[in-house]
């Protein structure tokens, strides 16, 4: 919680002086009851425990005190917001290294079904993109909301060949994105508005590997280059954590992931590491929370002064139960 204006705090200090104010008259009733009563009637005039009723009513008005200064305060909470309108580009491995069969049947089967599911879980209104890399990258469709057309050629990928190119697949979605921003510009220019929702809805890109980059341009330079793009790449490092894997051949492959998490922290994405079918499908589950939403701060000024009524309220009634007037 964040406080919009929080100079007016310092309205807590009289609040603060009430209670204190209150129990000093609680000690001086009991010392004046000491000095002028008489034995027999000490008990009835000052019971060994108070009870707590006598204190409640004054407790809750000096809650309600407190909770109307800080709502005075203009208090504001984090919340999650769903976007209306994202771009959202996958671009999955289907290099050589990825028929190995530690995840059934191989692993770029294994991610095809987890990336299709998290499509299918995305908004309708998203735009969705496919990038395949091996030893180049090719942008396999742009971003659309014809989710279908992407899930079809998520399952036409393959086979698996060729080297790594992790570089070479970010500039891809660099240059896909920066077209459709272009073209978005220039229909939004003809219109009433330049700025079109495209232009405003985020992007993200959600890369997949289980290596490192043996191919094309530096994954560095192209993390450089995504950042100034302003286009934030989760990675995904997939395949058997601290061991190799063998290829069909007898080929033995180590998944690395440093490439993969310095993309992601150049850029401000997410680095995961999946080891499995189903962990794969809880990171993409938490990637879609990631990219779908965003953080906002909304004040809830109005819920705490109905907190701070609800408080008076609560002493009034149950002072006029118990003692037959107000406080």
């Amino acid at each position: 919680m964040r406080l919009t204006q929080p100079l007016f705090l310092l309205a807590l200090i009289p609040i603060a002086l009430l209670g204190v104010g209150y129990l000093v008259m609680q000690r001086r009733r009991i010392k004046y009851a000491l000095r002028f009563a008489t034995a027999p009637m000490l008990e009835r005039l000052v019971p060994h425990r108070p009870r707590w009723r006598r204190h409640l009513a004054a407790g809750l008005v000096v809650g309600a005190l407190a909770l109307l200064a800080v709502a005075t305060t203009q208090p504001q909470v984090r919340a999650q917001v769903p976007y209306e309108r994202a771009t959202i580009l996958v671009a999955i491995d289907t290099s050589a290294s990825m028929s190995a069969e530690d995840m059934p049947p191989n692993r770029l089967e294994a991610a095809k079904a987890a990336a299709i599911s998290f499509i299918e879980q995305l908004p309708a209104r998203y735009n969705v993109g496919l990038v395949s890399f091996s030893s180049n990258a090719r942008v396999v469709a742009s971003p659309t909301t014809d989710h279908a057309l992407v899930v079809r050629s998520i399952d036409g990928l393959g086979p698996p060949d060729g080297g790594t190119a992790i570089g070479e697949a970010v500039y891809s979605s660099i240059s896909d994105l920066q077209q459709i921003l272009e073209e978005a510009a220039a229909a939004g220019s003809s219109g009433e508005s330049a700025e079109s929702e495209e232009e405003r809805s985020p992007a993200h890109l959600v890369l997949l590997s289980d290596g490192g980059n043996s191919a094309g341009r530096s994954p560095v330079t192209a993390a450089e280059a995504a950042r100034e793009a302003g286009l934030p790449t989760s990675t995904i490092a997939y395949g058997t954590e601290g061991s190799s894997a063998t290829l069909p051949g007898g080929q033995s492959v180590e998944v690395r992931e440093d490439t993969l998490r310095d993309l992601a922290d150049t850029t401000g994405g997410r680095f995961y590491r999946a080891s499995s079918a189903d962990e794969l499908r809880e990171v993409y589950d938490d990637i879609g929370t990631l990219v779908g939403h965003h953080i906002e701060y909304r004040e809830i000024t109005v819920w705490v002064v109905v907190g701070a009524m609800v408080l008076a309220f609560a002493a009034a009634a149950l002072s006029l139960r118990w003692f037959a007037r107000l406080i």
